[in-house]
């Protein structure tokens, strides 16, 4: 019989717990990046990001893993199917290229002995490190934040989940230029992957826990 973790207290617990931060890159956020030149709202997503940046600097006094995911995709890292659906929506912009603005972090970013994981497919999951680095920190929560909530956001914790994760999805703390999709994905993750729960439950657990020994 597995190990049940019931409350949320018990699942963000600091020894087991990862901050995972998604795609926070210029391409993403930024007023001259990849989704402002396709025309996308960007006002749900830079509203976001300070209060990410204060759950980040909560993580890191509470002493959280945190990992920060940098999305790259240059076109030698893009399948077929990944190619035909740019050109069948007519998306001829680049996006998060290696070594460019767009790919840098937006306002945010890792701080020394922190973990950057770059992927080259929606999901962190996908050929990349991800999973060996939490399993070997002895890892059973992931708490999600970053963009875009109904894109790499989820496609994270669906993977996370199957993978068997406790998912724990920060509502404040994701944004999509899409509301509609956003408001319907954290929906979604509610009844099968997982729990969506404000940052200020997250932070009050850890309060709530700094006596205990850890």
């Amino acid at each position: 019989m597995p190990e049940i973790l019931r409350s949320l207290s018990d699942k963000v617990r600091p020894e087991h717990t990862a901050l995972v931060v998604v795609d926070v890159q210029n391409d993403f956020c930024a007023d001259r990046g990849f989704y402002s030149r396709l025309g996308l709202e960007l006002a749900e997503i830079q509203a976001m990001v300070p209060r990410l940046q204060g759950l980040i600097d909560a993580a890191r006094q509470a002493g959280i893993m945190r990992v920060f995911v940098q999305a790259i995709y240059d076109e030698a890292f893009l399948s077929g199917p990944a190619l035909e659906r740019r050109e069948r929506n007519g998306v001829t912009v680049p996006c998060c290229l290696s070594g460019t603005w767009g790919a840098e972090f937006y306002h945010i970013g890792p701080a020394e002995g922190e973990y950057v994981v770059r992927k080259h497919r929606y999901s962190a999951f996908i050929n990349t490190d991800l999973d060996l680095i939490l399993r070997s920190r002895g890892i059973k929560t992931l708490l999600l934040t970053g963009v875009a909530t109904n894109v790499c956001v989820e496609s994270t914790a669906r993977d996370g989940h199957m993978l068997d994760y406790y998912v724990v999805v920060v509502e404040d703390c994701v944004a999509s230029a899409k509301k509609d999709l956003h408001q319907a994905t954290l929906e979604n993750i509610r009844l099968y992957f997982g729990e969506v729960v404000p940052a200020r439950d997250v932070t009050a657990a850890w309060a709530a826990g700094s006596g205990r020994g850890r």
